[in-house]
């Protein structure tokens, strides 16, 4: 079924086509959710969710061509997982100065590509909520610390802090790793 089809049958609410449509976007969906949520149990709830609120919302989305659907069930998957996170106490949490390491040597790009891509999200979900979640908004959906600030009800400049912290972590696990397995 192509994706003209499987909007048209999932907004006339047909479950084969429900179906299909989870079956052809969850794994990349979970993907989203997990960048977000950081464990498990708490992606496949916010998957979960997701689709409830896709099938619900299904008659508000118009196809613009190919690849519309993704990226409009990507938004609403962020979207979803923000929303938790703004539920939830845990995006409060944020390290203090001195947990951060004043001076990390930024690895280079050809070292971080000889990791395993499970390992780098494995320390991307390691991130204490918020600096995740900054960094995905602006490194994983390219979105502008306006923007970024904007939807998470926090200051600009907090938004700026929380990525560089975050990359300041991510370097240090990085160079640890690849010290680790003398690359």
């Amino acid at each position: 079924m192509n994706e003209i089809e499987l909007t048209e049958r999932c907004q006339a609410e047909d479950n084969e086509a429900r179906k299909e449509f989870y079956e052809q976007y969850a794994r990349q969906m979970f993907g989203i959710c997990f960048r977000y949520a950081g464990d498990r149990d708490t992606a496949q709830d916010l998957l979960h969710d997701g689709f409830i609120r896709a099938y619900s919302s299904f008659n508000k989305f118009s196809y613009r061509g190919e690849g519309s659907l993704r990226a409009w069930l990507s938004k609403l998957m962020v979207n979803v997982s923000l929303d938790y996170l703004r539920r939830s106490e845990a995006s409060r949490q944020a390290l203090t100065l001195d947990q951060i390491p004043e001076i990390v040597e930024e690895p280079h790009e050809e070292d971080i590509s000889l990791i395993p891509h499970q390992v780098l999200m494995k320390y991307i979900a390691e991130l204490p909520v918020g600096y995740r979640t900054v960094f995905n908004l602006s490194v994983m959906e390219q979105l502008p610390h306006k923007e970024i600030a904007e939807k998470l009800g926090i200051n600009e400049r907090s938004s700026s802090s929380q990525l560089f912290r975050a990359k300041k972590l991510l370097a240090k696990r990085i160079n640890e790793y690849l010290r680790e397995h003398n690359l």
